[in-house]
């Protein structure tokens, strides 16, 4: 989904960074709320709430039209992206 998104902005999908997070000490000096993360210039997609814990557990998202899912919202990923290379 990530690379489709990038290859969709213009974006080299070879250029994501990925990262293991494999100890509830790595997570919380990540600040990984879950998997899937995702960051763009460091900055989460969709930061979570203050106070959500960190650990090593499934992550959820909220979609634009109120679901709940696994992954991001497809479009939320795109703008995103385009954000962070609009000059």
């Amino acid at each position: 989904m990530l690379r489709q998104a990038m290859a969709d902005t213009g974006l080299d999908p070879d250029s994501i960074e990925v990262r293991e997070v494999d100890t509830d000490e790595a997570a919380r000096r990540e600040e990984f709320v879950g998997s899937p993360t995702i960051k763009i210039d460091g900055r989460d997609l969709q930061a979570p709430a203050d106070g959500d814990p960190t650990g090593l557990v499934c992550r959820i998202y909220r979609q634009r039209d109120g679901r709940i899912s696994p992954l991001p919202d497809a479009q939320d990923l795109r703008d995103a992206l385009r954000a962070a290379v609009a000059p």
